[in-house]
């Protein structure tokens, strides 16, 4: 039982660290914070990589450690609509991410670089598409916990 709450406090707080270096990299992402944010979104972006690492391994834990467990789990199309989800996020937000590495290393070159409007609008949308589609993902496990799906 407390091997459980353990997993599941990790894995909550890995969820709302994850959502906050989102909200950070979305905030940031304006033409008038550049240049200085150019550089520092590569580092949040980072920090947002490591959330979703540790979210998934948490997961994972919880998955075969905690109470619910494969049994209840895996038979529920639920939880593999919330890991396809949870996939899709990740796959969104590799192009934000090679944008913000690019970036890193324009202002490396230039103190003044600012990224091109359109360069920021794509990422922007990545960003708020991420942003929409992580909030289904608390409504599918609510959904699980409670059976809905079995």
């Amino acid at each position: 039982m407390l091997l459980d709450a353990v997993l599941a406090a990790a894995h909550f707080i890995a969820i709302f660290l994850l959502i906050t270096f989102l909200a950070i990299e979305t905030v940031l992402c304006r033409r008038e914070w550049m240049p200085g944010a150019a550089a520092r979104l590569a580092r949040y972006d980072l920090l947002y990589f490591l959330m979703a690492v540790t979210v998934l391994a948490t997961g994972l834990l919880r998955l075969y450690l905690g109470a619910h467990g494969t049994a209840m789990l895996l038979p529920n199309p639920l939880f593999h609509a919330k890991v396809g989800l949870f996939v899709l996020i990740g796959l969104i937000s590799v192009y934000p991410t090679r944008r913000f590495q690019s970036w890193r290393r324009s202002v490396r070159t230039d103190a003044a670089f600012v990224p091109q409007p359109d360069d920021l609008r794509r990422v922007r949308i990545c960003l708020m598409l991420e942003t929409h589609l992580i909030v289904l993902l608390p409504i599918l496990a609510a959904c699980m916990a409670r059976g809905i799906g079995l």
